[in-house]
């Protein structure tokens, strides 16, 4: 049943991901359809359509392996940092945000100015700090900081590829799919009725806990 589960919500994440490649390719680079709107040619506008869209499948493939990689850094460093675990991940979102500002300026040489790095920067952390927020929302406190992580320095270490990709066209290609199926994958895995079980025997355990203590005190 589990397994069924998981399928059908990573099948959900790797179509979303590929519409959305698709319909940000309409606004990114309308003149690869308009080419062949005039004349019409419809077995090219097709190919373009696939194109996009199978780009934008490959972009969600890429997503869904972060996901994966990081439920397991995310154990992995619980395990090994124990209670400092959230203070490296703020530690690492502090990084890759400074990261995201002064490699891809170097990279430039000063062609773009570097504003527009701090704005890319900090949007990513707006919209991390949203979807962070609603995952908190939805669970508890302690999901802040875990969300966080994950939107800024998951989607940003998927998206080196789009960064190192001459032009801005197929980095905002890149970004947008990863971002729609990171925020499905963080804001869905708490909804998985074996995960939503385990988070409240989790809870019941911590609550269960906290009472005993209180009653030695």
């Amino acid at each position: 049943m589990n397994t069924k589960i998981l399928v059908n919500f990573f099948w959900k994440a790797f179509w979303l991901g590929g519409l959305a490649g698709l319909i940000a390719s309409f606004f990114i680079r309308p003149e690869e359809y308009l080419t062949y709107m005039s004349p019409f040619d419809l077995l090219e506008l097709l190919g373009v359509f696939l194109f996009f869209l199978v780009l934008g499948l490959t972009f969600a493939a890429i997503s869904m392996t972060g996901f994966f990689a990081y439920l397991f850094v995310n154990r992995m460093g619980l395990n090994l940092f124990k209670g400092y675990w959230p203070l490296v991940q703020v530690g690492l979102i502090v990084f890759i945000l400074f990261d995201l500002i002064y490699f891809p300026y170097r990279a430039a040489g000063g062609d773009v100015a570097i504003y527009w790095f701090i704005l890319i920067a900090a949007a990513m952390l707006v919209i991390g700090w949203i979807v962070a927020k609603l995952k908190t929302k939805e669970t508890n406190s302690t999901a802040f900081i875990p969300a966080l992580f994950f939107m800024i320095v998951f989607t940003t270490v998927e998206w080196v590829p789009g960064l190192m990709v001459d032009g801005t066209d197929y980095a905002w290609l890149m970004v947008i799919p990863l971002l729609v199926c990171n925020t499905y994958q963080i804001l869905t895995l708490h909804r998985l009725p074996f995960v939503e079980k385990e988070r409240k025997q989790e809870q019941k355990s911590v609550s269960k806990s906290r009472k005993k203590q209180a009653k030695k005190a």
